[in-house]
């Protein structure tokens, strides 16, 4: 019976569907702001209710709406650092609303200090307030912030910046973010002038690693996605990690980083056997990319026990690549693998299967 390996490592640098909710709309509408109108699409009518007549009805109906609570996802800052996702419940508002709500919930001191899961916090200075978001036809989201927003240090700047991007970037219709400041466009962060350009994405990283030995020019960032735990609350922390071009088998390079782990610099659990390698090249058919390992990969040889830590961790970070929409892994000389609860796994995993807000 082998037993996972866990390998705790030194200190790192880590498409919500923008809706009204996550059950339909799946983009966002601009909000109150003025950025250039020729860049910007018009606001979609959201029809209103107003009568004198029937108020208590209507007063119902708002009160049903207010306690309706929809699963939001935001990205903080853990005990180490490092940015992951939260899914919070907040309330379900009207679809040019929600960027804002979401902003809002990234502030220091502002609604989301109630609702913070154990040992995380906001990112935002306090005292931020957003004064307007509006997205173009080009997909990037502006955000127009007050003068509060430059009360950070130094060293926080690029946390901010990839919280703000990472939260806002999982909205169908939004690939960047770019920053206004009281109404002034900023090309670079206002406190340590990291540089922003047109607009920061996910193609920026998050939590970004060093390099160490990794050839820059031979190499591609990629994010991988490695457990956490603080208490009871369990997530994963992405990180973005350069990894060895291979034109033939970019996955392989991929899985191959992925069970080697980020590297001295980092506050996350490495779940692979020291052992476990592909026995075959991963191979991408019809969006599900195989993998088959050797044994060593199992947590349990005699029951066919493949670590749920270990699953989670291939199918979060391999479907992030374009085109994999699910994972099929496969041991050699076992014909079922089973979770460690029992479950068998007779279908592709896909990365719904743990995200519920991950749109389809």
């Amino acid at each position: 019976m082998k037993k996972k390996v866990y390998l705790l490592t030194g200190a790192i640098t880590v498409s919500i569907l923008l809706s009204g909710c996550f059950q339909g709309e799946q983009s966002i509408k601009n909000e109150e702001m003025d950025p250039p109108q020729e860049d910007a699409e018009a606001v979609d009518n959201i029809e209103d209710v107003s009568s004198t007549e029937g108020t208590e009805e209507l007063v119902d109906e708002e009160a049903e709406q207010v306690s309706e609570m929809v699963p939001r996802e935001l990205y903080l800052l853990d005990k180490n650092g490092m940015l992951a996702a939260q899914t919070l419940e907040l309330p379900q508002l009207e679809s040019k609303e929600v960027a804002t709500q979401v902003l809002e919930h990234l502030v220091i001191g502002g609604p989301v200090t109630s609702m913070l899961p154990n040992g995380f916090q906001a990112v935002l200075p306090e005292g931020t307030e957003i004064l307007g978001v509006n997205v173009n036809e080009e997909g990037t989201l502006i955000v127009d912030v007050s003068e509060e927003f430059k009360n950070y240090e130094p060293t926080e700047e690029v946390k901010i910046l990839e919280a703000i991007t990472h939260t806002l970037t999982q909205f169908e219709n939004v690939d960047k973010v770019q920053l206004w400041i009281n109404g002034h466009p900023q090309d670079v962060m206002p406190v340590n002038g990291t540089p922003m350009g047109d607009g920061y994405s996910r193609a920026n990283g998050i939590n970004v690693a060093e390099a160490n030995a990794v050839d820059l020019l031979e190499s591609e960032a990629v994010t991988m996605y490695y457990p956490a735990e603080h208490n009871e609350n369990r997530y994963y922390v992405p990180v973005t990690q350069y990894v060895e071009s291979n034109e033939e088998n970019v996955y392989s390079s991929i899985v191959q980083a992925l069970m080697e782990g980020p590297g001295l610099n980092s506050n996350v659990v490495h779940v692979f056997n020291s052992d476990a390698v592909l026995a075959n090249e991963p191979t991408l058919e019809d969006g599900v990319l195989q993998l088959m390992f050797n044994e060593n990969i199992l947590m349990e040889d005699e029951q066919s026990v493949i670590a749920d830590e270990v699953m989670e961790t291939l199918v979060r970070t391999l479907t992030e690549q374009e085109g994999v929409e699910a994972v099929d892994v496969k041991v050699e000389n076992v014909d079922q693998l089973v979770s460690e609860n029992g479950e068998t796994y007779d279908e592709p995993v896909t990365k719904q299967s743990y995200n519920p807000t991950e749109k389809l």
